[in-house]
């Protein structure tokens, strides 16, 4: 068997596969199929400083390889993770990614102090939410704001900081960087992309939000190039996602640059996947008679 274990910011992770936030809630209801200690980290579902109930329904639409959301945050708030979701999750051998996410920005500092305090062992700070003093417009589209959530939140904690990126933008390279320069320890991408379904029966759109964020395989493509192109404007670890479903696309992303994967709405058609794809990285490395997956990393040739 191959070494798949990596290191991002001082942190050891067992394998590179991690279920993205959002999708595995707190990873009770998976550990009645799998022990957690078989994924490398677990990105918890999105927390904000208050419980939040989430968008009304319908908040899930379908779409060609692929699925559109529109949940809205919906979690019991931060003091409720720490005080009953955390305490579990520590005590499973696995590494834990806290997401974070707030309107504003000090509502993101003040859920970044609270961590701080606990034993978690990393943030990942979501900055495609909306960010109410700018007009509802998301944290990470512009090089300012994404640079001013992440250079507050990075004065609240010592932790590592990992800061995920919306791929909603001109350059997500130019994001990527200013994230860097205020303080990022590490990147993630691609969160969803937007989207829209419109029920023709009806002519209203089927998400009760208009508009929601698309994941699935059809979005797959536009990850790769874009963990490529982090990969090259960044000095800092790239985490890749988006339309992950098989070791052959984790492959993919790590050559592209990803030092880490997670895998998302994969886990909605297959429970199993997360460790699935594992066991297909390692067969893919044993076949290649790669000893360590960290020979992949960013090992692709462009032309």
């Amino acid at each position: 068997m191959a070494d798949l274990s990596v290191k991002i910011c001082g942190v050891d992770f067992k394998n590179p596969i991690i279920p993205a936030s959002g999708v595995f809630g707190y990873g009770r209801e998976y550990e009645e199929l799998f022990p957690l200690s078989k994924l490398g980290g677990i990105a918890t579902k999105g927390t904000t400083l208050n419980r939040r109930t989430g968008n009304l329904s319908p908040r899930i639409a379908e779409t060609p390889a692929g699925m559109l959301n529109s949940v809205g945050l919906q979690n019991p708030g931060i003091d409720h993770f720490i005080e009953k979701e955390l305490p579990y999750l520590l005590t499973k051998d696995v590494t834990i990614l806290a997401n974070i996410a707030g309107s504003t920005a000090e509502e993101c500092v003040q859920v970044a102090e609270k961590l701080e305090k606990t034993d978690v062992h990393m943030i990942e700070l979501n900055i495609s939410c909306p960010n109410v003093k700018q007009g509802g417009a998301a944290f990470g589209t512009s090089c300012e704001t994404a640079a001013e959530v992440t250079r507050q939140v990075r004065k609240a904690t010592s932790k590592p900081l990992i800061v995920k990126l919306s791929p909603n933008v001109t350059s997500i390279a130019d994001i990527a960087r200013s994230v860097e320069d205020a303080g990022a320890d590490a990147v993630s991408l691609i969160n969803t992309l937007l989207g829209m379904r419109i029920d023709i029966n009806t002519g209203r759109p089927i998400l009760r939000n208009n508009v929601g964020g698309m994941s699935g395989p059809a979005v797959f493509p536009i990850a790769v190039r874009m963990v490529w192109q982090v990969t090259n404007a960044v000095k800092i670890p790239v985490i890749g996602m988006g339309g992950v479903s098989s070791g052959h696309d984790a492959i993919e992303l790590m050559m592209a640059g990803a030092s880490a994967v997670q895998v998302g709405a994969a886990i909605f058609t297959d429970p199993f996947a997360p460790v699935r794809i594992v066991e297909e990285i390692n067969d893919f490395l044993d076949r290649k008679g790669i000893s360590s997956v960290n020979e992949i990393i960013g090992s692709v040739k462009p032309w």
